[in-house]
């Protein structure tokens, strides 16, 4: 047991070391049934006698805090489990007005484990190459044994950049020197980052309606005023961006969570719109590595002549989500403030990570990984969809995606969503409520339904169980 205690001067060392055991019990630091150390380890450590540490011993244990058990030593008295600790005062401290509002609305996504999971944004962790991944992080490691140490660039490590940078010219239709790729702690990072640098105190943050939560809870944060602009089956609504935006934050592969893309013509007029403004675009490409329909859209960061975009992806939904990198391809005008924000903020991301998934993506394991899964989602895709447009076709209308990893689902007839997911919970089937991404005006009546974690097999026996509840009414 490491326990830190500290004796001052040499008067009254048995009292000193008896009022910190106390103390120390009381507080919960040592629990009922935590062995003590020896009296001799405890005496050599604090450089006194045995006879001192003795003496608080036996004072504490007289006054039933402390219990011997023969040949075995000292123990906290388990008679303490049930006593109730006394709590502290509460500090006179108070948070910025500002981060109590936000405090009280949001509502993290912290998802109970189900016996069948539609959780949005949720990959197959069960398919992932642990084998391979495993010799990239021995292979960083090794790497990281023979580095100098120091902390790492904030911008993240070049081989892994010059990965990312090369990933996205092949697989997203992006243009990018590796020296404007920040690599983040995930997506949120990096969204955290563009609003610190970007937004000032009342400034217009311009997020899609519906949305996804923690973007406009970020830009709030920020101090940002947030306005939701509605979409419709392009994208959304440029018609309806107000003048005065300073930032514009869109979901155009994958709109989240209506699942439509927006269209070339809704790209190039709101690229048009942003001409001229003092604005940032930022394009969240979340999950859109996965694609089943059509022919991919070029980026708005593609579509960009002005160095007004700034694109966002994250290895979270295509890897693992506890692998907490993501990326940030930042517009050259705004490079020095954000590498500015990274250091200042975490100095660097996890540079063992890092290595790992840089040779991770060299090697090729990355690629084929993700055609795996592709193949993988296809299936359980289009299971998903014959449900939805057959037997549960009376009361579910799947909206038109062509990417990412779940499908929305309109409500044919008036119901109450929340109260339904809730009943599915309580059967082991966990499903999204639309109603949860609105916030502002009327929401759409529906369910999302994420089949990143769900296995195929597992689809129709959880459909049932929601086709059975539907049909209660």
């Amino acid at each position: 047991m490491e326990l830190h205690l500290t004796l001052d001067g040499s008067q009254d060392l048995a009292g000193q070391l008896y009022r910190q055991l106390r103390v120390a019990i009381l507080d919960g630091r040592l629990a009922a049934g935590d062995r003590l150390p020896s009296m001799r380890f405890l005496a050599v450590r604090l450089q006194v006698s045995r006879k001192t540490v003795g003496e608080a011993y036996e004072r504490l244990a007289a006054e039933g805090f402390l219990q011997g058990k023969v040949g075995s030593g000292t123990y906290v008295s388990a008679r303490l489990a049930a006593v109730e600790r006394p709590r502290p005062a509460a500090a006179a401290l108070r948070a910025n007005p500002h981060w109590r509002a936000i405090a009280a609305d949001w509502q993290p996504f912290l998802q109970q484990a189900q016996r069948y999971s539609f959780a949005g944004g949720t990959t197959d962790k069960r398919r992932f190459p642990f084998d391979a991944w495993r010799a990239c992080v021995q292979r960083a490691l090794r790497l990281q044994a023979r580095s100098p140490a120091f902390y790492a660039e904030p911008l993240g490590d070049p081989e892994l950049r010059l990965a990312i940078a090369r990933y996205l010219a092949i697989n997203r239709a992006v243009r990018c020197d590796w020296n404007d790729i920040l690599v983040s702690q995930g997506a949120q990072q990096a969204l955290d980052l563009l609003a610190r640098v970007l937004l000032e105190p009342g400034d217009l943050a311009v997020v899609e309606e519906p949305g996804y939560p923690p973007a406009r809870a970020i830009f709030s944060a920020a101090g940002a005023r947030v306005l939701g602009v509605p979409v419709d089956a392009e994208g959304l609504r440029v018609d309806l961006l107000p003048a005065q935006a300073r930032l514009v934050y869109v979901t155009p592969s994958h709109q989240f969570p209506l699942g439509q893309p927006m269209s070339l013509q809704r790209r190039l007029e709101l690229l048009e719109w942003a001409r001229g403004r003092q604005v940032l675009i930022i394009e969240d490409d979340y999950d859109g590595e996965y694609r089943f329909d059509g022919r991919p859209l070029e980026s708005l960061q593609n579509l960009d002549s002005e160095g007004r975009v700034a694109y966002v992806g994250t290895f979270s939904k295509t890897l693992f989500p506890e692998l907490r990198l993501g990326y940030l391809l930042m517009p050259p005008a705004l490079r020095r403030e954000l590498t500015a924000a990274k250091s200042l903020a975490d100095r660097h991301s996890a540079s063992l990570q890092q290595l790992a998934l840089a040779h991770f993506i060299s090697s090729g394991a990355f690629a084929k990984h993700t055609r795996r899964l592709q193949r993988e989602y296809a299936q359980r895709r289009q299971h998903l969809l014959a449900r939805l447009c057959g037997d549960l076709g009376g009361w579910l209308e799947p909206l038109p995606s062509v990417a990412g990893m779940h499908l929305a689902a309109r409500l044919r007839q008036p119901l109450d969503t929340r109260r339904l997911c809730a009943r599915l919970a309580e059967r082991g089937l966990l499903l999204g409520d639309l109603a949860s991404f609105y916030a502002e005006g009327p929401a759409m009546a529906g369910l999302l339904f994420g089949f990143g974690a769900i296995e195929t097999a597992d689809i129709d026996p959880a459909l049932d169980i929601l086709r059975e509840l539907l049909s209660q009414g």
